[in-house]
């Protein structure tokens, strides 16, 4: 069964001609280009599709995209602005937080929520492994990823951040 769904995807109104039984997942890299958006387990247990949905991230590949009508959907396409890579991004590429690729999406969505729930307090490194513990990496240690989140709140605490 064919519907509309509108909704937010990285600060765009957008509205698409969905299948009731698509995941946000489908709906995202099929109709909305969000090529970010990795297909991989389809069981919520890797954290290559993580999104944020109203500022919490998901695993897209467990939400239906019908649940996501008037929502806000924010995928790391959405962390680039005017051409430029956000901070986060930045940090992850500075501090070596990228090896193949595959996980860093996932993980910049959670690093990213998670910088913005810290407010002004640091976070410690087994917050930042507590929270990233659903993004598998099958490349690193994750000494380098948790870095970059440490540096990527050093930036936002400098106001380097949108």
């Amino acid at each position: 069964m064919k519907m509309p769904l509108t909704f937010m995807l990285n600060n765009q109104q957008t509205t698409l001609e969905i299948d009731a039984r698509q995941t946000l997942l489908e709906v995202l890299r099929n109709q909305g280009g969000m090529t970010s958006v990795h297909r991989s387990c389809e069981e919520g247990e890797c954290g290559a599709c993580t999104v944020l949905l109203n500022d919490e991230p998901v695993n897209a590949c467990l939400v239906l995209a019908a649940s996501v009508q008037g929502a806000s959907v924010l995928t790391s396409e959405g962390l680039v602005k005017n051409g430029k890579p956000h901070p986060l991004m930045k940090a992850f590429t500075d501090e070596l937080g990228i090896q193949c690729g595959f996980c860093t999406p996932g993980m910049l969505m959670n690093a990213y929520a998670l910088i913005n729930r810290a407010g002004d307090n640091l976070l410690t490194d087994q917050v930042i492994r507590k929270t990233l513990e659903g993004n598998l990496c099958r490349c690193t240690g994750y000494v380098n990823i948790i870095k970059s989140v440490h540096t990527a709140q050093k930036a936002k605490l400098a106001g380097e951040w949108w």
